[in-house]
């Protein structure tokens, strides 16, 4: 990995640790529901990404780079969700918002660049 996409990982890693850290203080009954699923779609943006970089093809990358952007998404719209229900203050969903677009502006420039880099070979 280069520094760019080290810098990228380091993003979604703290977007990931923060959004655990800020689900401790979710309801009990949603332990199961919004608040498995909102961990399960942030980790697997990292997740995603790191495995992505670990195969050689560059089109099998590029389907874990766009996983990666999916699961960016459906967390953005859980943290609004969960903003919504008042699971999380404002402060909190304005921190979350903040590292999703950083992180889907970085992506989407990962999987652009890696679309033009297949495209011309």
């Amino acid at each position: 990995m280069n520094e760019f996409q080290e810098k990228l990982k380091k993003k979604m890693d703290e977007y990931v640790h923060f959004i655990y850290k800020t689900t401790k203080d979710f309801p009990k009954h949603e332990l199961y529901g919004v608040t498995s699923q909102i961990r399960r779609s942030t980790l697997s943006v990292v997740l995603n990404y790191v495995e992505g970089y670990a195969r050689k093809k560059p089109l099998v990358r590029l389907n874990f780079l766009e996983m990666s952007y999916g699961s960016l998404q459906e967390s953005k719209y859980l943290t609004h969700f969960s903003l919504v229900e008042e699971y999380l203050i404002n402060k909190d969903y304005q921190k979350a918002n903040k590292l999703v677009e950083e992180i889907g502006a970085m992506l989407w420039t990962e999987i652009t660049n890696l679309e033009k880099n297949i495209k011309n070979n």
